[in-house]
C-alpha cells in the first residue's frame, strides 16, 4: 500500500501533467485565433513536446515538420524516414474510418508514434504524426489528446487556407477568363491582367485547351480528372498559366528555345504529339498536350479528353485568338471523330477550313462529284489509280518524284494519270480541275472515306 507521501508525489506529477496539457491548448487555440500555418503548429508542438511532429498528407507527403533542434528540412527528412520505416498507409487508411487518434508502438521499446487524421467537414485533409517518447510523469493519454487537439487546430489552419486559396482561386480565374476572351475595357488593362498572373510577353506562348467529352465521367469525377492534371501541369511546366473551367481545363504555356528544327507538321492530327521542335528544358506546349493525354488516360482510363493547342501568341492581345484556334481545333477533331487525340491548329491545315462548313454532308457530296467514279474504280479493281493521283499533287505534279514515291518509272505514272482523267472527266492540265482533286482528297481524308 502506497505511503502518504508517495500518494502525494503521485497527485503532484499529475497536476503537473494537467497543466502542461492545459498551457498547450491554450497555446494551440491562440494559433486558430491568428494566421498561424501547419509549420507554425508543428514547431509549438515539438517545443512543448520535445520530440519530432509532422503533418502528412493523404498521400504521405509531407507538408509541414518540426523538432527539436533541427531545421524544417532536416525534421521533414526524419518524418519521411520514420513514414517510410513505419509502413503507415494501411494504418492511415483505418484512420480514416474511425476518425481518431491512434497510437502505434515502436519496434524493439522504441518511440511510439501519435496520428490524427486532420478534418474539414467530413473530408481527412491530412493526418498530424507525434513522436512520443515515453515519460515518466505522463501516461499514454496524455500524448493522445495532444495529437487529437493538434489534429483540430491543423483543421482550422487548412480550413482558412481552403477559403483563403478558393478566393484567391476564383479571383485568378476570372483574371484569366478575361485573358482568354479579351474582354478587358482597353489593351493596358488586359496587359495588367496578364502581368499580375505571371504572362511574359517577351516569350511565345500557346494555349491548350483540354476538352472532357460528353460521354466522360459524371461531374465529381471530371473535377478530379482536372485537378490531377493541373498538378500535372504544375510539375512538368511550373510557370504555365492553368485554369479550370466547366469541362474543359486552359493551359497557356511558353514555347522553349528549339535546339533543332524537324520537319514542318503535316496535315493530319495523330494520336501522339505532331513531329513538332524538340526544347531544352521542360517540354513546349504540345508534347505537355500529350503528355497531358497520356497522364489522363493512364490515371482515368474512363476519361474522354480531346486536346487542341493553338498557334503563337506573344503579345497579351494575342491570347484571346490563340485560344479561340485551341478551340476550334477540339471542335475540329470531335467533327473528325477523332476525339481523344492532340492536335496543334497548324497540324489541321485546310481541314480548318473545310469543317467550318456546317453539314459535312456537302463535302461529301462534293468529294463523290469530283471522285466518285474513280473510288467506285479502285473498289472493284484495286489499281492504285487513287494512291497515284494523291502522290502526284502532293508532288506538285512532279512525275519523276511521284515515280520515285510509288516506286514505278514515270511512264507508269503517266499511264495511271491518263486512266484517271478517263474514268473521272478531269484535265489534270488544267488549274482548277487539280484543285478540285486536291481539295476532293483532302475532304476523303479527312473524313476517313478514301
Amino acid at each position: 500500500m502506497a505511503t502518504v507521501p508517495a500518494r502525494v508525489d503521485v497527485a503532484a506529477r499529475e497536476n503537473q501533467v494537467l497543466r502542461e496539457l492545459v498551457t498547450i491548448y491554450h497555446h494551440l487555440t491562440g494559433l486558430a485565433l491568428q494566421s498561424a500555418d501547419l509549420q507554425t503548429v508543428a514547431a509549438l508542438l515539438a517545443d512543448r513536446i520535445a520530440s519530432l511532429v509532422g503533418v502528412v498528407s493523404p498521400t504521405l507527403d509531407v507538408l509541414a515538420a518540426a523538432g527539436p533542434g533541427r531545421t524544417p528540412a532536416e525534421a521533414a527528412a526524419g518524418l519521411q524516414q520514420l513514414v517510410a520505416s513505419r509502413r503507415l498507409g494501411p494504418v492511415l487508411g483505418s484512420l480514416a474510418q474511425t476518425r481518431r487518434a491512434l497510437r502505434l508502438p515502436g519496434p524493439d521499446d522504441g518511440p511510439s508514434l501519435v496520428a490524427a487524421p486532420v478534418l474539414v467537414g467530413d473530408d481527412i485533409l491530412a493526418y498530424l504524426l507525434t513522436l512520443d517518447r515515453p515519460r515518466a510523469e505522463a501516461g499514454e493519454d496524455v500524448s493522445l489528446l495532444v495529437t487529437e487537439h493538434g489534429a483540430t487546430i491543423c483543421g482550422v489552419v487548412m480550413s482558412r487556407e481552403r477559403v483563403v486559396a478558393a478566393a484567391a482561386g476564383r479571383v485568378r480565374d476570372g483574371l484569366v477568363e478575361g485573358l482568354l476572351l479579351g474582354q478587358a475595357r482597353d489593351p493596358e488593362e488586359l496587359q495588367g491582367w496578364a502581368r499580375h498572373l505571371g504572362y511574359d510577353g517577351s516569350h511565345a506562348h500557346r494555349v491548350i485547351s483540354i476538352a472532357l467529352d460528353e460521354d466522360s465521367p459524371d461531374g465529381g469525377q471530371a473535377r478530379r480528372v482536372c485537378d490531377s492534371l493541373a498538378h500535372f501541369v504544375a510539375r512538368r511546366a511550373p510557370d504555365a498559366i492553368v485554369s479550370v473551367r466547366e469541362n474543359e481545363m486552359v493551359v497557356v504555356a511558353r514555347e522553349r528555345e528549339a535546339l533543332a528544327d524537324a520537319r514542318r507538321p503535316g496535315p493530319h492530327p495523330t494520336k501522339s504529339a505532331p513531329r513538332h521542335r524538340d526544347f531544352v528544358g521542360t517540354p513546349g506546349p504540345v508534347p505537355l498536350a500529350a503528355a497531358c493525354l497520356a497522364h489522363a488516360e493512364r490515371l482515368f482510363p474512363r476519361a474522354a479528353l480531346t486536346i487542341g493547342v493553338g498557334g503563337t501568341c506573344r503579345d497579351a492581345l494575342e491570347v484571346a485568338g490563340a485560344y479561340a484556334q485551341a478551340r476550334r481545333t477540339v471542335g475540329t477533331l470531335r467533327r473528325l471523330g477523332r476525339r481523344g487525340q492532340v492536335a496543334a491548329f497548324e497540324d489541321l491545315g485546310i481541314h480548318r477550313l473545310l469543317l467550318q462548313v456546317p453539314d459535312l454532308e456537302e463535302l461529301r457530296s462534293f468529294a463523290r462529284e469530283v471522285l466518285g467514279a474513280l473510288n467506285d474504280h479502285e473498289a472493284r479493281h484495286r489499281s492504285g489509280l487513287a494512291r497515284t493521283l494523291a502522290v502526284y499533287l502532293r508532288e506538285n505534279g512532279s512525275l519523276q518524284r511521284a515515280a520515285r514515291e510509288l516506286h514505278v518509272h514515270p511512264n507508269t505514272v503517266t499511264y495511271r494519270l491518263n486512266r484517271v482523267e478517263d474514268i473521272t472527266g478531269l484535265d489534270l492540265d488544267r488549274y482548277q480541275d487539280r484543285l478540285m482533286a486536291q481539295v476532293a482528297l483532302e475532304i476523303l481524308e479527312a473524313l476517313e472515306e478514301r
